[in-house]
């Protein structure tokens, strides 16, 4: 039996929320919808492009955490407010995906606070 390990991004939401930024269940990774909130800062960068660098650095940070890393992940959940931002985010998610090529699907859909511009949700299998 595999051992399940839940990973903390150290918010309090989660706590209230009854969620856990990451859960690790074998070599898999499940990372939650994240956003690009600058925790060391926090705050939550008003630029669109700010915030999408921001989602990659939350998500990269609770990778590591699992022993993994952005090419280790395998399927990508892109939520934007606006279709137009596609066209701005795209070569972002290129920078950061051109190893992975992971299954890819964008949403685009409100966000819990209005000024939350994009939320990016992963999975990822340690190689291995």
């Amino acid at each position: 039996m595999t051992e399940r390990r839940r990973i903390s991004s150290g918010s309090a939401f989660e706590a209230v929320a009854g969620y856990s930024r990451a859960v690790v269940d074998g070599a898999d990774i499940f990372v939650s919808g994240t956003t690009g909130y600058d925790y060391a800062a926090m705050v939550l960068p008003e630029d669109l492009v700010a915030q999408t660098h921001g989602c990659f650095a939350n998500i990269a940070a609770a990778l590591a955490q699992a022993g993994a890393s952005l090419d280790d992940v395998v399927r990508v959940r892109y939520i934007v407010t606006q279709a137009d931002y596609a066209d701005i985010v795209f070569p972002i998610f290129g920078q950061y995906f051109a190893k992975a090529r992971p299954a890819a699907t964008l949403i685009v859909a409100g966000l819990l606070q209005p000024q939350m511009k994009i939320e990016i949700e992963v999975t990822a299998r340690r190689q291995g």
